[in-house]
């Protein structure tokens, strides 16, 4: 049976009529609630804590993650550097071009860009056949002698398909093209072919 004290004052004094429930006694008034639930005031600093941070995030939109570098694939199928916000793929010739491509500017970085090509992933990077010269990856087969020497468009440091339909196959005389040359060239009175076949025989585009 529960006993009936007299209530108190604010000094703790008990007046008439305050029923005590088993386990309330020394509780404040602030903590403690009819049914003996305290709420703390460290409960209180994270709750607002929190929806300060909730806030923010509303208005600025969440920080940008920085993951390590990964590959992607562009829309023209070829090798790319994917941006930090999983959306945007640059060609690998577009990373440590001086220009910040991404919206966070992550193909500049100056750790990726430190020290090309040795600071780069080596998903960005392609030997040529001199060792010592080195292109990026999304220039091999692209049908331009980028290497200087051809070792990036054949074999056999590296095997290229065919060429494209927008390409003509002759052993080409200009040392900008190796094994096709753009259909665009055929029949311009100019020799690009040293069998003269862009002239002769190449239907043009």
């Amino acid at each position: 049976m529960n006993k009936i004290f007299p209530q108190g004052d604010v000094n703790g004094s008990a007046t008439a009529g305050t029923k005590v429930l088993p386990g309330e006694e020394g509780c404040s008034r602030l903590c403690c609630s009819r049914q003996g639930t305290c709420l703390s005031a460290s409960v209180l600093v994270l709750l607002a804590a929190l929806a300060a941070l909730i806030t923010l995030v509303t208005i600025f939109g969440p920080p940008p993650r920085a993951p390590g570098a990964q590959a992607c694939m562009t829309l023209t199928n070829r090798t790319g550097f994917l941006c930090h916000d999983r959306r945007s793929c640059i060609p690998a010739s577009g990373v440590c071009d001086g220009v910040r491509t991404c919206a966070h500017g992550e193909d500049e970085d100056e750790a990726l860009c430190r020290d090309v090509p040795q600071s780069l992933p080596s998903f960005l990077v392609a030997l040529c056949g001199d060792p010592a010269s080195w292109i990026y990856s999304d220039q091999k087969c692209d049908g331009t002698n980028n290497c200087g020497d051809c070792s990036d468009e054949r074999s056999p440091v590296t095997a290229c398909p065919p060429c494209g339909p927008g390409w003509w196959r002759c052993p080409s005389i200009i040392f900008k093209y190796c094994d096709c040359i753009p259909r665009s060239l055929c029949g311009d009175r100019v020799q690009h072919c040293s069998d003269w076949s862009d002239e002769y025989s190449c239907p043009g585009p």
